[in-house]
């Protein structure tokens, strides 16, 4: 597979581009399913295309998380509010308003400018380990609050960064984790989460195996819809005097009850991705037959992901739109379809439009009534193909 976010320029598309195994195992040890393959981190996010504040859905969750830690943690102008993978400060904005002190690390430079120059968020732009935290917490740093969203399945060193995760946290400080939960994908055949970029796809206990790891314990977790289904955990030091929410302990016996820790309940994931291949592609067969305009909405990773699988490409799709003008003008990995901006669909007015973002299924039709109300429809992959 081509790597899901590596966008091609015009010039790049006669040129041969890099592909990799992407193969899901499952260790019984550990009960962590992973990928085998791991690219070099500075080939995937040292320039990155994927900016969260492009996305309203991101934005709003992040803005009512915020309002909520500064209520509970009582935090102030004498906190430190730290996040790892801080993209474009997305996050950190919201408490930047209420001026508490802030400070990001991203290891993509072109967004980390954007943090920086838009929207005035401290940001160091290299990757997160422990000794990194170990120069943070010498020069005199420790945080009150620690976001890591949607980066710890991207750590090929898992160890090493929740070790830096350990090291400046503050003894009564509290780590905010994010992560896509893998009975979510696992249920509702969320195949197209999985990329090069994704090296690990958590259970609790695979979590919980990890943090105690490094005297870090899962104080609350909680389940949330973002991304097709995540956990947010909060994290304390295991020093100190925490306590463990009930919600804890209900999951992990869930998760046992379920056989989420041996191979059993993973087995049958192959055969319902290649039954949802064969649905998907009959009905776009028969609708391109038919003469219909076909194209697709998100540029994203997940997109790459079930086009190159799927095998859709320019015979089937005439173009793929996104909001993301980072985005805009350059061709999707694999099979070459242009993106545009969403005023495409006006101007071409597709009959049907694949929505491969479909995390975001409510705020993309939302945004599109006017195209739907024209006649357009859009065709919703996941977890089963819908019309609407």
């Amino acid at each position: 597979m081509p790597l899901a976010n590596a966008l091609l320029t015009k010039e790049q598309l006669n040129q041969p581009e890099e592909t990799y195994p992407l193969e899901l195992v499952f260790c019984p040890s550990c009960t962590l399913v992973q990928i085998t393959e791991t690219v070099p981190p500075e080939k995937l996010f040292r320039e990155y295309p994927y900016f969260s504040s492009f996305s309203d859905t991101m934005l709003n969750h992040s803005q009512e998380l915020a309002r909520r830690m500064i209520s509970e943690r009582r935090l102030n102008g004498h906190s430190l509010v730290l996040e790892v993978a801080s993209n474009d400060g997305y996050l950190l904005q919201y408490y930047k308003e209420r001026s508490i002190p802030v400070l990001g690390i991203e290891p993509a430079a072109n967004v980390a400018r954007v943090a920086q120059k838009e929207r005035g968020i401290p940001t160091i732009t290299e990757f997160f380990n422990a000794a990194l935290a170990r120069q943070i917490r010498d020069g005199g740093q420790r945080a009150d609050v620690i976001h890591a969203h949607n980066v710890l399945g991207h750590v090929a060193n898992l160890n090493e960064f929740v070790q830096g995760i350990q090291l400046l946290l503050k003894d009564e400080g509290v780590a905010i984790i994010e992560v896509p939960y893998v009975q979510e994908m696992i249920d509702r055949v969320e195949f197209d989460t999985i990329y090069h970029e994704h090296l690990c796809y958590f259970s609790l206990k695979a979590l919980d195996n990890l943090f105690r790891r490094h005297a870090l314990m899962v104080q609350d977790v909680e389940l949330i819809p973002i991304h097709g289904g995540s956990v947010r955990l909060s994290l304390a030091k295991t020093s100190g005097a925490h306590r463990i929410s009930s919600r804890v302990s209900d999951l992990l016996i869930q998760e046992s009850n379920r056989g989420m820790d041996r191979l059993d309940f993973y087995r049958g994931f192959h055969r319902k991705v290649n039954e949802l291949k064969g649905s998907l592609r009959r009905l776009l067969l028969e609708l391109k037959g038919g003469g219909k305009c076909l194209a697709a909405y998100g540029a994203a990773a997940k997109g790459t992901t079930l086009l190159n699988y799927f095998g859709l490409g320019q015979d089937i799709l005439d173009f793929v739109v996104d909001r993301s003008t980072h985005k805009q003008g350059r061709y999707m990995p694999g099979v070459h379809l242009l993106i545009y901006s969403p005023g495409e669909l006006l101007n071409t007015m597709p009959d049907y439009v694949l929505l491969l973002t479909w995390n975001f299924t409510e705020e993309i039709l939302a945004q599109q009534t006017e195209y739907r109300r024209l006649g357009g429809h859009f065709i919703i992959p996941v977890p089963q193909v819908a019309i609407v």
